[in-house]
């Protein structure tokens, strides 16, 4: 067993169309924040309250191209990854960004056209989940959801 655990889940909406970038070698890297929101009511005056919190999502080679294709501004999404800080200088002054480097992924819905990725089982019925787009590399389990 572990002695720690990095993990982090989201469920959001993209706050912003994908940001590509690409490498000698043919490896890319796709970024976008994720918006996630919580809901409360202030108990002394009954005022509904809502408060965003944006994360930046990390998406590596193959799921960076399928979330660049299929993704875009607003669309719901399921993040699973590991929580990564980056630090760099600028102008003399330390910066720090926090990631979530994403290891599996499901598009909850979006704006642009499914009907074009294989074996969709949204092709007919746009009220279904949209395909889980994990990593090539994932085991497939016979659990029943």
């Amino acid at each position: 067993m572990a002695n720690s655990l990095n993990k982090a889940m989201l469920i959001g909406h993209l706050g912003d169309e994908v940001k590509m970038h690409y490498f000698e070698g043919g490896n890319s890297i796709g970024r976008f924040p994720v918006a996630t929101n919580e809901t409360y009511t202030n108990k002394q005056t009954g005022e509904k309250i809502t408060t965003t919190e944006w994360h930046n999502i990390v998406v590596r080679n193959k799921l960076a191209e399928i979330c660049e294709k299929y993704l875009s501004k607003g669309d719901r999404v399921y993040v699973e990854g590991r929580i990564k800080t980056r630090q760099w200088e600028q102008d003399g002054i330390k910066r720090y960004t926090t990631e979530i480097h994403v290891v599996d992924m499901t598009f909850l819905n979006t704006k642009k056209d499914l009907k074009t990725i294989p074996n969709s089982p949204v092709a007919d019925n746009q009220n279904k989940p949209l395909p889980h787009t994990g990593s090539p590399d994932d085991s497939t389990d016979d659990l029943p959801f």
